[in-house]
């Protein structure tokens, strides 16, 4: 539910622009530039490689990452939202307001297991909350190298941390003073952090008489070359004095050959100082000369120091690896000659892009957790990855501060490799390596404590445990009656597994078998396969298939198949973790019935309570529709109500928070109320307020929005009040339609003495009346406004007298919406003349 009247709306927001656009390939807006500051801002302070700042969002509890520096927001996904009761470190200290330091991965995977569990990696992360006078915006992050075994963060760190949190604060405080909207619905801008580690460039400057061997070096050039200015004595000899000798000859050479030149001369060569560093020099003679003339000459220079990247260019283009860089948001920084080769890319082509996507197939989410461990870990990563079915490559990651250093080998394929990576882990001996190996497993073991239903679990499966192990196909059985049904696949040609669907448990399948017997089946081919099930359809020519047991407590609930595309081997540890993960996946699907059962009694409850059909009445027309939402419980305390009383007819439209049993038997509870009132008489203003009373009585603990609206139908004098529901729609006899901006009060069960103002006015013939609870018209990512402006647009256009015809096409407008999180309710009323 959405508490109306809560919400700050800006200009910008109102014309339909979405604060929070990301920053590349559009012009930052203000929002944007304030939180890329206080993040390069906090990682600077606290010497961190990396931070961020999550903000409020228009879903009511949900945080979004508004802003990432330092590192590559794609590789981040999973954690761009954040729902303020999870057990993370960003949600507690929303929740608390008190800050959070978590010195190393020690101390995080000990208060925040959830954490370490999708990031498994040794690093430290600091975290404040962001508040402005009495309102809480969000949270700032920082992500810092672990600490030293036994150190904790110091005072200072969390005094600068804080004060950057605070000047982030009132900062967004003043925004909302001049009415911007601080919340963020897009995805993170990406802020790209300065270099602390590549020294700067310096340029310095000589002009030198070739006549009287005067030279004046300012004292830029005296500094690259290591001596002071008023020690320099202004020579030619002083200035060879600080080079190597090999380079003072050179150097001397090439301004004789300048300067007998007939016309303007540039040479360039480089000058290796005392202390070993490599500089450019650029010497251009000033004016033409006598061709032979040597004894006098005016040259001027420019020497430059790039510090050690041009010697190192030159350094890796002989090692025969190909070598690449990236900076800290995966835009590929350099590559050298071997790289161009092995890639079959040239630098133009691949300086300056995102490697992931420059390169799709290293983009493989089977990589995505090497990527993240180089960014996060600060230790060295080896992994193997396929370009092609036949080419693989040994890589190997080197992350800094300022970025990460890679090496690619062409190498053999691995023996049985699953799928386009090979098995995680092996062969590799660093600690992020291991933990990056376990990631996945326990990934999808958290994520299936937080799936209810068996679609969740499914999708869960799908997206955890394939990636996992690099396999291709997913299909997911459960058991009824001693048949196995299939619940979910992917990846299976169209219609392949309906011959199975159904079977009994005496059939010869592996899929049966497995259930049957509880152990899981392992083939490392389809020939294997097909010679232990002679005559079973298969699918493929070549790949894998695994077998698991879905059994939950001992009771079994169904059968999992995992399908790869190519022959591989199973491990004795691959095969110990897919069993464990098979029992997870089991007590998941069977908690998913129960709550599949407890769904279907709450969608039977609500059913039951909202109205068969409507009165038919004269000189009026009504139409109701009721749609589930398709995420969680799938059934709400939604209800719409037309009651016959003396002082007219009711048109009433009620939201109850909250979803499930409870919420439908309380909306149950409220629509026999606010029938009871309107059957006794009571005016409108007494109808709210008794059922507020009413609903606080029950002590449930719920809140409700209600709209109430009665109408004369004779006269179309109109009475309407509202407890913190959205604003009717008012569509007039020749079909223009507008937002009826009634006066409200707060929702219902907040407090027994809320007053409840009740508007009047006439209701023309031909005119109609479209009450609606909130999901019709929010939207995640959209400002509900947008919403309404597109229900009043639908409603304006649609040409049908039928209002039955209205009502079914608001309702296939609001389907085309494939996840919606909340249920719906439409009543429509239109008034006819008598005559």
């Amino acid at each position: 539910m959405t508490w109306y009247g809560a919400a700050r709306r800006s200009p910008r927001a109102e014309s339909g622009a979405v604060p929070g656009a990301v920053m590349g390939g559009r012009v930052p807006d203000e929002l944007s530039l304030v939180l890329a500051q206080a993040a390069v801002s906090a990682t600077e302070a606290v010497g961190g490689f990396a931070g961020g700042v999550y903000l409020c969002s228009r879903v009511p509890e949900l945080l979004r990452l508004a802003v990432l520096a330092g590192l590559p927001s794609q590789l981040f996904r999973p954690w761009w939202r954040m729902h303020v009761n999870r057990p993370f470190p960003v949600a507690e200290v929303y929740r608390s307001r008190r800050p959070i330091m978590l010195a190393d991965a020690e101390e995080a995977m000990r208060r925040f297991p959830q954490l370490m569990a999708g990031l498994p990696f040794p690093f430290g992360s600091l975290y404040v909350p962001v508040v402005g006078g009495h309102e809480k915006f969000g949270v700032l992050v920082v992500m810092r190298q672990a600490a030293c075994p036994g150190e904790q963060v110091t005072e200072a760190d969390r005094h600068r941390l804080q004060e950057v949190a605070e000047q982030l604060g009132a900062d967004l405080a003043e925004l909302v003073a001049h009415d911007l909207e601080v919340v963020w619905d897009g995805e993170p801008a990406s802020v790209q952090l300065p270099s602390i580690a590549v020294p700067p460039v310096r340029i310095g400057h000589l002009d030198w008489d070739l006549g009287t061997g005067a030279v004046d070096a300012d004292a830029a050039l005296c500094a690259i070359l290591g001596t002071e200015p008023g020690r320099f004595p202004g020579t030619i000899d002083a200035l060879t004095a600080l080079l190597a000798p090999e380079d003072a000859y050179g150097l001397q050479a090439v301004a004789r050959r300048a300067a007998r030149s007939a016309g303007p001369v540039v040479r360039r060569m480089q000058l290796r100082g005392v202390d070993g560093r490599t500089s450019f020099l650029e010497i251009s003679s000033c004016r033409a000369r006598t061709p032979g003339d040597a004894t006098a000459g005016h040259l001027t220079g420019f020497l430059v120091d790039l510090g050690v990247g041009p010697a190192v260019a030159e350094a890796a283009d002989r090692i025969p690896h190909g070598i690449f860089s990236l900076d800290r948001l995966g835009r590929i920084t350099y590559v050298n000659d071997l790289a161009e080769e092995v890639l079959g890319r040239t630098r133009a082509e691949l300086v300056g892009r995102v490697l992931w996507e420059v390169l799709p197939w290293f983009g493989h989410p089977a990589y995505d957790d090497h990527h993240r461990a180089a960014m996060l870990s600060h230790e060295p990563v080896h992994f193997l990855a396929r370009r092609d079915p036949d080419d693989w490559l040994s890589v190997s990651l080197y992350p800094g501060h300022d970025g990460v250093t890679g090496t690619l080998t062409a190498t053999d394929q691995p023996a049985y490799a699953p799928g386009s990576v090979v098995t995680p882990g092996a062969g590799l001996g660093s600690p992020a390596d291991r933990a990056s190996a376990l990631y996945r497993p326990v990934a999808l073991a958290i994520a299936l404590t937080e799936a209810v239903t068996a679609r969740q679990v499914s999708v869960v499966v799908t997206e955890e445990l394939l990636p996992a192990f690099g396999g291709r196909q997913l299909a997911i059985y459960l058991l009824s009656e001693r048949h196995l049904y299939l619940a979910w696949e992917t990846g299976f040609p169209h219609g392949f597994l309906d011959r199975f669907d159904g079977v009994g448990l005496d059939a010869h399948l592996p899929g049966v078998e497995t259930l049957t017997t509880g152990r899981p089946i392992f083939f490392e081919s389809m020939e294997r396969l097909a010679a232990s099930y002679p005559g079973i359809a298969l699918d493929a020519d070549v790949g894998a298939r695994a077998f698991l047991p879905l059994i939950a407590s001992g009771r079994p609930v169904g059968s999992c198949i995992l399908g790869f595309d190519q022959p591989r081997g199973f491990t004795p540890e691959e095969r110990t973790v897919l069993t464990a993960l098979a029992g997870l996946i089991a007590q998941s699907l069977e908690r998913a019935q129960r709550y599949d059962t407890e769904a279907a009694l709450a969608k039977g409850l609500q059913n039951a309570l909202l109205p068969h059909r409507l009165p038919v009445l004269d000189h009026v027309d009504t139409a109701g529709r009721y749609l589930a939402g398709t995420l969680g419980m799938d059934v709400g305390g939604d209800w719409y109500d037309v009651v016959e009383t003396d002082r007219g007819l009711a048109l009433v439209i009620g939201d109850v928070q909250g979803h499930g049993v409870a919420a439908a038997a309380t909306m149950g509870q409220l629509r026999s109320a606010v029938r009871a009132f309107a059957l006794s008489g009571h005016t409108p203003q007494e109808v709210m307020s008794g059922t507020n009373r009413l609903l606080i009585d029950l002590d449930s603990g719920q809140f409700a929005s209600c709209c109430y609206v009665l109408l004369d139908p004779v006269t179309g004098r109109t009475q309407a009040v509202r407890a913190g529901h959205p604003h009717p729609l008012l569509r007039h006899p020749d079909g223009t339609t507008e937002i009826l901006d009634l006066p409200g009060g707060i929702v219902l069960g907040v407090t027994p003495d809320a007053s409840y103002p009740v508007s009047d006015f006439l209701l023309a013939p031909g005119a109609g009346l479209a009450l609606f609870t909130d999901g019709l018209v929010e939207q995640a990512g959209t400002d509900i406004d947008v919403g309404i402006e597109r229900l009043r647009c639908t409603i304006e256009r649609a040409d049908s007298p039928s209002l039955a015809d209205m009502a079914d096409l608001v309702i296939r407008e609001a389907k085309r919406e494939a996840d919606r999180p909340d249920d719906i309710a439409l009543l429509l009323a239109a008034r006819w003349d008598s005559a």
